[in-house]
C-alpha cells in the first residue's frame, strides 16, 4: 500500500511541475490572442509556440513580442523569463 501511494504523489508532482511550463492563452480578438509564457530559467519561446499551433492548426503570425525578465510584472520576486506574443491566425 506504501508503494502505491508513493507513485500517485510522484505522478502528481510530475503532472503539476508540467502544467507550470505551459503558456495560457487569451482571445482578444477575431482570430488573435494573446499568450502568456510561462517563467522559464532562460528565454524561450516553446510554449508560445505550441499554444500557438494548437489555436492556428493553419498557421500564425506573431504581431507583437515581449520579454521580461523575473517576474511579469517586472518584479525580482521569481526568476525566469517571461515571453508574451499576440498572436493572428491565418
Amino acid at each position: 500500500m506504501r508503494n502505491a501511494e508513493l507513485r500517485t504523489i510522484v505522478v502528481l508532482a510530475v503532472l503539476l511541475v508540467a502544467a507550470c511550463t505551459e503558456a495560457d492563452a487569451t482571445r482578444i480578438g477575431d482570430r488573435t490572442f494573446r499568450i502568456e509564457g510561462p517563467g522559464l530559467p532562460s528565454e524561450s519561446s516553446a510554449p508560445n509556440r505550441r499554444v500557438a499551433e494548437r489555436l492556428c492548426p493553419n498557421g500564425f503570425r506573431v504581431l507583437t513580442e515581449q520579454t521580461k525578465r523575473n517576474t511579469p510584472d517586472g518584479g525580482r520576486d521569481e526568476p525566469g523569463m517571461f515571453t508574451n506574443w499576440t498572436i493572428r491566425c491565418l
